[in-house]
């Protein structure tokens, strides 16, 4: 029998191993390059086309993938009403298309040795971050000209913003520490905590952005009550609310040590607190004055608006409605996923967010392994956070990150199950 001139199958298997590459590239990228992003992210879509019924069936049964699916087609219907342009509300919509990414990055992520390069890929990557970011404020080597903008010895952020960075580096601590506990090989121990200290200090001594902060201290919280919690169960001990509000107890107290001890922390939010108690609505002179007045306005544009929102791409035109004949700046976001989704797609797409926050967190303990499970809950709660300070999953960088590292945890989970 002669062999057929197309054969899909063979097609199908001969791009997996490529593109699986790509995606393990995505974690390397993220953190450094939009333009590399966006070339990888063509390559997976361009070979993704050969595997849409897989695709498809992980849609369909996986709930991580289907609750951000859920969101992502909201945001597509929501194009197609209201004012706004077509052609700008698809760019905003393109925005999102990491979403729609998260089946695809699972497809690829079968194979546990691929996860673990992806996951450890974003690591190197955070390690370059971090080292050039030494070297920068350190005064060792000169700002160079690739740097971004705001690249400074004073906030050295290498490729992205000084927040951007700090964001993906408190993940980066909290992943280099559940490798670390996981760890058998002591030198192997070794690395992972000496990378994690180093990138605790950077963040903390040298680069100012304060949403990190706040994302650091919940996940290494969430570090340390997830393995203490482990460690009692082991034993056989009681987990009590005695055990339980010890932890929490030493962990305000490091948080008031790192708070006291680091100049630059300090400072920066001795500085917030000063802004808050200065704002004035729609008179917001300064950083935390500007998000108030974003905070405050959005909220009335979703209260005009509250079933349907004011169309994808629609938030631009509708704030500068709201805020005509004030001293309020205008903007192109809110500065929070929330408001931003609410003002959007209304209550429909922020029910449709929470529920995919909802399912990441409920479908994290049927995951295999330790490292997956606590990872999992972890990345939603720096998301969680992430999202009340920042529209975190439009930013490219924050959202492809999401749609990533979603991926490299979650697809280890059994489809099918019961999990929601």
């Amino acid at each position: 029998m002669t062999q057929p001139i197309f054969d899909l199958a063979r097609m199908r298997r001969a791009l997996i191993a490529p593109l699986q590459w790509c995606l393990i590239l995505i974690g390397l990228s993220v953190p450094i390059s939009v333009a590399f992003d966006n070339v990888l992210l063509a390559l997976i879509l361009l070979g993704a086309l050969f595997s849409l019924p897989a695709i498809s069936r992980i849609v369909l049964l996986h709930p991580v993938a289907r609750a951000a699916m859920l969101l992502f087609a909201v945001l597509l219907a929501a194009v197609f009403y209201g004012d706004t342009p077509v052609r700008d509300a698809l760019v905003i919509l393109e925005k999102y298309a990491d979403l729609a990414f998260i089946p695809v990055f699972i497809w690829l992520l079968s194979d546990e040795t691929v996860r673990r390069r992806a996951r450890r890929a974003f690591v190197a990557a955070m390690g370059i971050t971090l080292l050039a970011s030494y070297l920068i404020g350190l005064k060792i080597v000169p700002v160079l000209s690739w740097m971004h903008p705001w690249t400074a010895p004073i906030n050295p952020a290498i490729f992205h913003s000084h927040i951007t960075q700090n964001n993906m580096m408190a993940f980066a601590v909290f992943l280099a520490l559940l490798e670390w506990r996981a760890a058998v090989v002591f030198k192997h121990k070794i690395a992972w905590l000496m990378f994690a200290v180093l990138a605790i200090v950077n963040m903390l001594f040298m680069v100012e952005g304060r949403t990190g902060y706040l994302i650091l201290f919940v996940l290494l919280g969430w570090f340390a009550w997830a393995t203490f919690a482990r460690a009692m169960a082991r034993r056989g001990s009681s987990w009590g609310w005695r055990q339980k509000a010890v932890l929490v107890a030493v962990l305000l107290m490091g948080a008031l040590a790192a708070y006291q001890g680091s100049a630059r922390l300090h400072d920066r939010v001795a500085k917030a607190a000063a802004e808050y108690q200065a704002w004035v609505p729609n008179h917001g002179d300064s950083s935390i004055g500007q998000r108030l007045d974003f905070y405050s306005n959005t909220l009335h544009i979703v209260s005009e608006n509250p079933f349907v929102g004011a169309e994808t791409g629609g938030f631009p035109a509708s704030y500068e409605r709201r805020i005509q004949g004030t001293d309020a700046i205008k903007t192109r976001n809110p500065h929070n996923e929330y408001l931003m989704i609410s003002a959007q797609t209304g209550l429909l797409g922020l029910t449709l967010l929470l529920y995919l926050f909802y399912t990441h967190w409920r479908s994290a303990p049927f995951l295999s392994s330790t490292l997956e499970r606590d990872g999992a809950r972890g990345l939603l709660l720096a998301y969680l956070l992430n999202c009340m300070l920042n529209s975190a999953l439009m930013d490219h960088a924050d959202g492809l990150f999401f749609a990533f590292m979603s991926a490299v945890l979650f697809a280890n989970l059994k489809l099918g199950a019961k999990h929601d």
